[in-house]
C-alpha cells in the first residue's frame, strides 16, 4: 500500500510546486527588450562583383587563324592586336576590286570628256557612272573584309580566355577571345520576388561589404534588375558602386561580397525583434512572451515578416511598438507566470 501512495504524493507535490511558481514562490528572471518600430529593414544577399565591360570577340569572316598573340590573364591596351586571320585570299580580292574600280573610273572620265564634245550620249555616261559606283562599293566591301581579318582590343582590359589556337580554321561569328575590364564597380545578386517591387523605389538604399575589405561599407545604387524570372530562382539584380577609391581598394570581377538592401517599412505597425524572442513550439505556430504591467508573461501569437540584418526578424502583427518582450529563455516559461525583468 505504501508503494501505491508514494507516486500519488509525488504528483501532489509536483502540482503544488507548479502552482507555487505561478503564485510567486519562485520568480523566473528573464531578459527583455522593448519592441522598436520598424524604421528600416535590412536584408543581406550573397553577391559577386562582375565586369563593367566584357566582350566576346569574333571574326566577321571565316578563315584560318594566323596568330593569337595574347594569353589568359594578359593585360592589353585599346587597339592592341588580339588575333588575326591569314589574309592572303582577302588581299587578292581587294586588289582585284581596286583594279576593276580603277578601270571603270578611267572609262568614266574618258566618257565625260567625250560628252563635253557631244561625241557620246549622256545615257552611256550615266551607265558608266552606275557601273563605277557599284565597283566602288565592291572595293570598299573588300577593304572592310581585310580589316575584319584582325581583332583588336576595344578597350583597356585583361584577356579572360582565348578559345582558338594558331592555324585553326574558324567560322564567322565564332568566339575567338574574351576581354574584360579588370576594374569592377558592378555587383550582382539574385533578389527574391518580395523585393522586386521596392528595388527602384526612391527610399530604397543599398550598401556592399566585400570579404576582402570586411570593415569598409561601400554605398551603391541600383543599376538594373530583371522583372521576370525564367528559372524561378529569383530576379537577377545589379548594383553600381559609387565613389570608390580605386587607388585604395582593388575591386576586380569575381570578388565575393554581401549586398544589403535597406527599405522603408510599408506598415508603421510592424516591429523588429531578435530571433531569440520567437517561440516556435513543435505543434506549430509562432509566438512571443509579452510582459504586462504586473510583471506576468502573456503568450501571444504573431505573424512574421522577413529577416532583417543577421539576427532579427520583422513582426507584422501580434506585437505593438513599446511592448516588453522576453528575448531569451522563451522555452522555459508558463503563460501567466510572474517574472523578474532584466532589460
Amino acid at each position: 500500500m505504501y508503494r501505491i501512495l508514494l507516486p500519488l504524493v509525488a504528483l501532489v507535490v509536483a502540482g503544488c510546486n507548479g502552482q507555487q511558481r505561478l503564485d510567486n514562490s519562485s520568480i523566473a528572471v528573464v531578459k527583455c527588450v522593448i519592441a522598436p518600430p520598424l524604421v528600416e529593414q535590412y536584408r543581406d544577399f550573397a553577391a559577386l562583383s562582375t565586369a563593367d565591360d566584357a566582350s566576346n570577340l569574333a571574326f566577321k569572316i571565316s578563315g584560318r587563324v594566323l596568330d593569337v598573340p595574347v594569353a589568359k590573364g594578359m593585360a592589353v591596351k585599346r587597339g592592341q592586336l588580339l588575333a588575326e586571320l591569314d589574309d592572303r585570299e582577302v588581299r587578292l580580292q581587294v586588289d582585284a576590286a581596286k583594279a576593276a574600280y580603277d578601270d571603270a573610273l578611267s572609262r568614266l572620265n574618258r566618257a565625260r570628256r567625250l560628252l563635253a564634245h557631244d561625241a557620246i550620249s549622256r545615257q552611256e555616261v550615266e551607265s558608266l557612272e552606275s557601273s563605277a559606283t557599284q565597283l566602288l562599293a565592291s572595293y570598299r566591301n573588300a577593304q572592310d573584309m581585310l580589316a575584319d581579318t584582325r581583332i583588336t582590343a576595344p578597350f583597356d582590359g585583361v584577356i579572360e580566355r582565348t578559345y582558338v589556337d594558331a592555324f585553326q580554321r574558324v567560322a564567322s561569328g565564332e568566339t575567338i577571345v574574351r576581354i574584360v575590364n579588370p576594374v569592377s564597380t558592378t555587383v550582382s545578386f539574385t533578389a527574391p520576388e518580395s523585393l522586386v517591387g521596392v528595388l527602384s523605389a526612391p527610399t530604397t538604399r543599398f550598401s556592399v561589404r566585400f570579404d576582402a575589405y570586411p570593415n569598409v561599407e561601400f554605398s551603391a545604387v541600383i543599376k538594373s534588375f530583371a522583372r521576370t524570372s525564367s528559372d524561378a530562382l529569383g530576379f537577377p539584380t545589379s548594383l553600381r558602386l559609387t565613389n570608390v577609391d580605386s587607388a585604395k581598394y582593388d575591386i576586380s570581377p569575381g570578388m565575393t561580397c554581401v549586398a544589403t538592401v535597406i527599405t522603408a517599412p510599408k506598415d508603421t505597425h510592424e516591429v523588429v525583434l531578435p530571433l531569440t524572442a520567437i517561440y516556435a513550439p513543435a505543434d506549430g505556430g509562432n509566438y512571443v512572451w509579452v510582459v504586462d504591467d504586473d510583471s506576468r508573461v502573456e503568450l501571444r501569437s504573431i505573424s512574421l515578416g522577413a529577416l532583417t540584418g543577421e539576427d532579427s526578424v520583422v513582426v507584422k502583427s501580434g506585437v505593438e511598438a513599446g511592448d516588453m518582450v522576453v528575448a531569451a529563455g522563451v522555452y522555459h516559461l508558463v503563460d501567466g507566470e510572474r517574472v523578474k525583468v532584466i532589460k
